[in-house]
């Protein structure tokens, strides 16, 4: 059995890279999709299908409809969703997607550090599961396959 994980989380490193490359060492059957890690792309995608926006909010705007367009396809095709928080970035998006991942009763893996206990305590509280690490997420999924 094969499972569609969604990766949310911040896009300015290569955790997901270490997420597959951990699966494959633990030879999980699991597919990985996310949103967009193309900051660029991501940030420009209003413009380029609906053309120049007048002004930055009208650009955001074309561009987030678009990018939640596409979250919410992953979303609805995955099966397990893992929203990794850092302590490095500001984690808007991957509040976003965990919550909205809950509200689809996706089961959700919440990956944070002590340090967002509180800040994440509602949110830990509706996910499935929370851990510290990318490895006890991964433990996690590997349960399944038991």
């Amino acid at each position: 059995m094969n499972l569609t994980v969604y990766l949310a989380g911040q896009i300015h490193d290569n955790w997901r890279e270490e997420v597959k490359k951990m699966a494959e060492e633990k030879n999980l059957p699991l597919t990985f999709v996310s949103p967009q890690t193309n900051h660029e792309r991501s940030d420009h995608i209003g413009e380029d299908v609906l053309g120049k926006q007048p002004g930055s909010q009208y650009k955001d705007d074309a561009a987030s409809s678009i990018n939640n367009f596409r979250t919410q396809v992953l979303l609805q095709k995955s099966d397990v969703v893992i929203a990794l928080f850092g302590e490095k970035y500001k984690q808007w998006n991957t509040a976003m997607d965990a919550s909205t991942a809950i509200t689809m009763n996706k089961p959700t893996i919440l990956v944070r550090p002590s340090s967002l206990i509180h800040p994440l305590k509602e949110l830990s509280n509706k996910a499935n599961v929370t851990v510290e690490t990318i490895d006890q997420a991964l433990e996690v999924l590997a349960y399944i396959y038991e």
